[in-house]
């Protein structure tokens, strides 16, 4: 069985805490998830029953909805850190997804984590770097990885990120740096980029299940590591 996709971007929320801010911030980037895949075009709060879990459907075509923004102001009301918002795309089984965003204030940090089961989740390399790509624009990431769920304990480092499928670092990379990497992609923000998304593999989605994109994949981590290029998780 395929392992879930998981999505985690970490970075320093600069913008405003307030309810609707936030959901514009997950309706930004719901877009794009809903135009990479058709399962993850409709999103629901969360609930304690399946009934309550899709009485809200959180966007519409012009953003987050009425109702869906008056529960989540309730519900935040009295958390002032962090600021938690999930959300699921209505499915179980083999299309099933979560989203969830834990904004803090500056100097925290903030994270979101998308998990995505396989049926759900675009199957191709540049599918997935424009899901990237869109989280590192609307959050300004100090780093986000994407690999599959069963990846953490085999990357290198412990206390660094793992490169997986996807890493995604606030840095100008070159292919003289990591030679290793199926493909390396700038981001762009208005005319300057601001960083790089490095693919370990592009032939196949990754599976932590296959040994050589295991391999691949260690060896882009070793790679930068070597070149001080991996940030640890107590420097982000």
């Amino acid at each position: 069985m395929k392992r879930p996709y998981e999505l985690t971007a970490v970075f320093r929320h600069k913008g405003s805490l307030e309810a609707v801010a936030l959901l514009q911030e997950l309706a930004s980037f719901c877009r794009v998830l809903g135009a990479q895949s058709p399962e993850l075009s409709t999103w629901y709060l969360k609930g304690d029953s399946k009934e309550e879990a899709t009485r809200y459907e959180v966007f519409d075509a012009n953003g987050p909805t009425t109702a869906a923004t008056a529960v989540v102001t309730e519900e935040l009301r009295k958390e002032v850190d962090p600021r938690i918002i999930g959300i699921w795309n209505g499915k179980t089984g083999a299309n099933g997804a979560s989203l969830q965003l834990m904004a803090r204030p500056v100097p925290e940090t903030s994270t979101t984590i998308l998990r995505v089961k396989p049926g759900a989740f675009p199957q191709t390399y540049e599918r997935a770097v424009a899901v990237v790509q869109a989280a590192a624009l609307q959050w300004q990431a100090s780093v986000i990885t994407l690999e599959s769920a069963g990846y953490f304990p085999l990357k290198v480092f412990k206390d660094r990120p793992g490169v997986g499928w996807i890493i995604y670092l606030p840095k100008t990379l070159t292919v003289q740096q990591v030679p290793e990497a199926g493909a390396l992609i700038p981001v762009i923000d208005g005319k300057n980029q601001i960083g790089t998304i490095v693919v370990s593999v592009t032939d196949a989605p990754f599976s932590d299940a296959d040994p050589e994109h295991v391999r691949i994949a260690n060896k882009i981590e070793v790679r930068l590591v070597d070149q001080d290029l991996l940030p640890r998780y107590a420097g982000l």
